[in-house]
């Protein structure tokens, strides 16, 4: 029996072995960390014959090596005992390729990018699951793709064939006749996947049928070391995309336009004018317009204001989601379905509930300056915003301005705080306050939100989560419960001497 080593006890380290024991490996699943609920989880995955190891790091020494090492999208991909790995000529991968191998007769959805990509990928699956086809969204969104795999029935691996119908073929048909070409024993249509950095820099063969890239920032530099590196690891999952979907508005892609790109189909909010190439989505009047090649006539699509979600980068994600389904042949009826009850995303602008006025916002989902400028610069002002975790490298400078004039008090938490409160005074803003903790964090928010009768509380942190939660979501999910408990449990004081109401008025909310 051939063994395969699981690095990471993550949702993706465990259902890449679980779909690895399937396939008849003998498994071992190593992760550093030790905990009540990580011992729990090895008892289960010992009932089902799969070995955990916890607390200790993988140790290639010994003749009895495993054939194949599959990494969770956590891990570096350049620690020591992975190049050793590779130096010994032991086959290693991500936890995304291992998934790939399994379902690669199925057309894929790939979505990149710095930010945007969670919003965009959820956006497209729901379009495809308006149009009746089975298509789960994956990766960094929603299930782990190994998962997926496991769900799927009778889907091997092989060589991909081409999918019936080109582009612009029966654009206005539903493609289920040609998937099941493609896929005759699966159950699944599509695979729509958020793909990471991370999980492209670990991936050998991932090949989507439809590649899309949403933007492009300095991120995750502390990893990657270099933009350039950021770059070509993020243009490798394009350039391996059959069709390639861009943002055109981003500053960074459209400077690179058609000499990097001259097959792409590329996007505009702002119009047909500002189209790159001759054949992308933009638009025009209030609609979605597409135009296929370089002499077809502009197709209407559906309206913009069809869409819930504010600002002028969900408009982005729009564009870019409506390209990805038009170009799977999904048509206009199922499109503007999906986009009519599509509610948002968890933790993106994700709207929590609203007291004495003031709406409580959570965009822990921001984890970099420009997500976090983008979360200020949709909401309305003034605001009081909650900011830090774990800093990354990146400029500020746009954050910074929108601080300025969004932000009527900046609250800081996390290991970021000191760093971030010298960085506001030294472009001259000084309403900021370092309370360290969401728990501090909410019920001053709200206090400061009277004070300065702003209109939002918005948890957009501009940073990671991992020195205090194990990720965003977690985090989202504490400010929820937090904003939540708030609202259920304050209740103004009763006035029993009409004469002092303004002056107990004034000290409600400050004295919590």
């Amino acid at each position: 029996m051939p063994r395969a080593t699981v690095i990471g006890l993550g949702k993706s380290g465990v259902a890449a072995a679980r779909l690895l024991k399937r396939e008849g490996w003998e498994v071992e699943l190593s992760d550093g960390n030790t905990s009540e609920a990580l011992l729990q989880q090895q008892q289960e995955l010992a009932a089902e014959q799969i070995t955990v190891k916890l607390g200790q790091s993988l140790e290639l020494n010994g003749a009895n090596l495993p054939q194949l090492i599959v990494v969770s999208p956590g891990v570096p991909w350049d620690i020591p005992v992975l190049i050793k790995a590779r130096q010994l000529g032991i086959e290693t991968i991500g936890e995304m390729e291992l998934a790939w191998r399994n379902l690669r007769l199925l057309p894929w959805v790939g979505i990149t990018g710095t930010n945007g990509k969670t919003t965009t990928t959820a956006l497209i699956a729901a379009i495809f699951q308006a149009a009746e086809l089975d298509a789960p969204a994956c990766g960094n969104i929603g299930y782990a793709a190994c998962d997926v795999a496991l769900s799927s029935r009778g889907q091997g691996t092989g060589d991909r064939e081409q999918g019936a119908g080109g582009v612009g073929e029966a654009f206005d048909n539903s493609c289920t006749d040609a998937i099941n070409r493609v896929s005759p024993n699966s159950s699944l249509d599509w695979v729509i996947a958020e793909v990471s950095s991370y999980q492209i820099e670990s991936s050998v063969s991932l090949a989507p049928r439809i590649g899309v890239w949403t933007t492009f920032t300095p991120d995750h530099l502390s990893r990657h070391q270099t933009l350039e590196n950021y770059y070509n690891i993020k243009a490798k999952l394009l350039r391996q995309s059959e069709l390639q979907v861009f943002n055109g508005d981003d500053a960074y892609l459209s400077q690179l336009g058609l000499s990097a790109w001259p097959d792409a189909y590329w996007t505009s909010v702002k119009g047909k004018d500002f189209l790159i190439s001759e054949k992308g989505f933009y638009i025009e009047d209030g609609w979605v317009v597409e135009k296929l090649t370089a002499t077809s006539a502009p197709e209407p699509i559906v309206k913009v204001s069809t869409l819930r979600m504010v600002g002028e980068h969900n408009q982005q994600n729009l564009l870019m989601a409506v390209a990805t389904a038009r170009l799977a042949g999904i048509n206009r009826d199922a499109i503007a379905l999906a986009i009519r009850e599509f509610p948002g995303v968890a933790h993106r602008l994700e709207y929590i509930c609203t007291w004495e006025g003031i709406d409580f916002i959570n965009d822990s989902k921001a984890t970099n300056y420009d997500a976090a400028e983008v979360g200020l610069a949709s909401v309305n002002s003034p605001a009081i915003l909650i900011a830090g975790g774990e800093a990354k490298a990146g400029d500020d400078t746009g954050w910074l301005a929108k601080i300025h004039s969004q932000a009527a008090a900046v609250l800081l938490i996390g290991s970021a705080a000191p760093a971030f409160a010298k960085r506001l005074q030294e472009v001259g803003y000084h309403t900021y306050h370092i309370v360290e903790t969401m728990e501090r964090a909410v019920p001053r928010a709200a206090e400061l939100a009277k004070e300065y009768q702003a209109s939002v509380v918005l948890l957009s942190p501009a940073c990671a989560s991992f020195d205090q939660y194990p990720n965003f979501e977690v985090r989202g999910d504490r400010f929820r419960q937090l904003c939540l408990a708030w609202t259920e449990s304050w209740k103004p004081p009763r006035i029993e001497h009409p004469e002092f109401e303004n002056s107990n008025q004034e000290s409600i909310v400050k004295s919590r």
